[in-house]
């Protein structure tokens, strides 16, 4: 078979595979080989031979890049330890890349990592390294956290109603909404609750519970098209009695992909299976998505998860830190709540090094010690307000729909919010002006200049306007 698309695989699924860039481009291969070759001062000599020698880029898709390692120990170490200080050198290499996905290869385990730690591009799939990866096949669903549990998830008012969804789900005999979509901004929880469910569906012997996330769904869809074994695919899939997909919003503007879901989603709606699905905003608000998916996601319960609050920050800094055996002081505690304000997952992450820290010190955390062992995280997140939170921002202070922000919507009461966001990204973000254009329904980046001039004019001229873009300034930056 010729894996590149040549002339006997069919029209459909060459469409498909040139809509998904498996293997890396030149760009992404280079940003990998400068982070890998900086790693050993980055993290030391140990940690390096140790834990991120073997790692080998795999692949890159819609985002992700996909590292390969030899045993899936190392997979969780990595992930648990060091996925969010690799991740952050990357994006600054390439600013493309959203994510890490580590995988186990048995292909690895026999390559040297010194000169082969880009796999993908480099080195061509023999006939042996394919007969070994069948033996090594990956199962349709993929595994669970098992971090993420309806115990250790802590419920506050922003996620109450999501989290009563999902146990109803749970509980119930039949389906009481069909589908069940959750929605909500990056590291409030959603995958959290989603893990959750899954192992729960499970221990109660729900039949199949099949979790994906969008981006695996599309890697194994092309992977079947690739092997030439689509139809494999579609009844698997179709024949699972629930089937979970998270992050969704990473199939917008994959028509194929889409398709192929749609059509999933539909045969088992008939069959009576059960679907939930997580995204990052509400049903009609996703962009380059189908109207009609759109339409069949918001057929059933839509819950949202909404900002955390500082209570519910508390709540959870309290309980992980119980739960780590860390002793953390109330001036400490509330001290991580008010400063990580939007990312449940970075204030985990927060705890662990404390937690670290005083296991190996010996001693109480104080406020002093907590502020320098966070300070480039503290810094980190004090500087990182995206183009999504300003919009999601502006939106909700203006009244007005997410998508307004990306629509062609003209009327006055819909331009000036959008331009007042755009000049915001403009001077709380680092992101370039096509770059924003293009958060923005796909803008020219004149608009957004003409934009930040039209802001600009009107804050020097107007002293309650320049107060009202100063107060969602301040929202902005908690």
């Amino acid at each position: 078979m010729n894996t590149e698309g040549g002339n006997d695989m069919p029209s459909s699924n060459v469409v498909a595979m040139k809509q998904f860039n498996v293997e890396p481009s030149a760009d992404i291969m280079g940003a990998w080989q400068s982070v890998y070759g900086k790693m050993r001062d980055e993290f030391g000599e140990g940690v390096y031979r140790s834990w991120l020698k073997p790692m080998q880029l795999q692949a890159y898709y819609e985002g992700t890049m996909e590292i390969s390692v030899p045993t899936r120990f190392m997979r969780d170490w990595i992930q648990n330890h060091y996925l969010d200080q690799i991740l952050r050198m990357l994006k600054t290499e390439n600013a493309e890349i959203a994510r890490l996905q580590f995988v186990v290869s048995v292909q690895n385990q026999i390559q040297t990592p010194e000169t082969d730690h880009l796999s993908a591009k480099t080195k061509p799939i023999t006939a042996a390294a394919k007969s070994s990866s069948k033996v090594d096949e990956e199962p349709l669903s993929a595994p669970l956290d098992p971090r993420f549990t309806f115990d250790t998830f802590v419920v506050g008012e922003p996620n109450a109603f999501a989290h009563a969804a999902c146990r109803r789900v749970i509980e119930a005999e039949g389906m009481p909404f069909n589908p069940l979509y959750i929605y909500g901004s990056v590291g409030l929880g959603k995958t959290h609750l989603m893990h959750a469910m899954a192992r729960a569906l499970r221990e109660k012997g729900k039949g199949e519970v099949v979790y994906l996330s969008a981006e695996k769904f599309m890697y194994q869809f092309v992977k079947a098209l690739r092997a030439n074994d689509s139809m494999s695919f579609k009844e698997k899939l179709r024949n699972v009695d629930i089937l979970m997909i998270d992050d969704i919003q990473f199939i917008a503007g994959k028509e194929s992909t889409q398709e192929e879901f749609f059509h999933t989603f539909n045969a088992l709606v008939d069959n009576g299976k059960q679907i939930i699905i997580a995204g990052d905003r509400a049903p009609m608000d996703l962009e380059g998505l189908d109207e009609r998916l759109k339409s069949r996601m918001g057929w059933g319960l839509v819950a949202d998860i909404r900002p955390s609050t500082l209570d519910l920050r508390l709540n959870i800094v309290n309980h992980k830190a119980d739960m780590m055996g860390l002793e953390l002081p109330e001036d400490v505690s509330v001290f991580l709540a008010n400063k990580i304000t939007s990312n449940i997952r970075e204030l985990e992450g927060a705890l662990n090094r404390l937690a670290v820290q005083s296991d190996m010190s010996g001693k109480t955390t104080t406020l002093d010690a907590a502020t320098d062992i966070l300070s480039d995280v503290l810094r980190s997140y004090e500087r990182r307000i995206t183009i999504d939170e300003i919009q999601r921002k502006v939106a909700e202070h203006y009244t007005l729909r997410l998508s307004d922000m990306h629509s062609a919507r003209r009327s006055r009461n819909v331009a000036r919010p959008r331009q007042i966001a755009m000049y915001l990204c403009k001077k709380l973000t680092p992101r370039s002006l096509p770059e924003i254009g293009r958060k923005f329904g796909g803008r020219d980046h004149t608009t957004v200049m003409h934009a930040v001039r039209k802001i600009e004019e009107m804050v020097g001229e107007d002293i309650s306007f320049a107060d009202e873009v100063k107060l969602i300034t301040r929202k902005l930056k908690g």
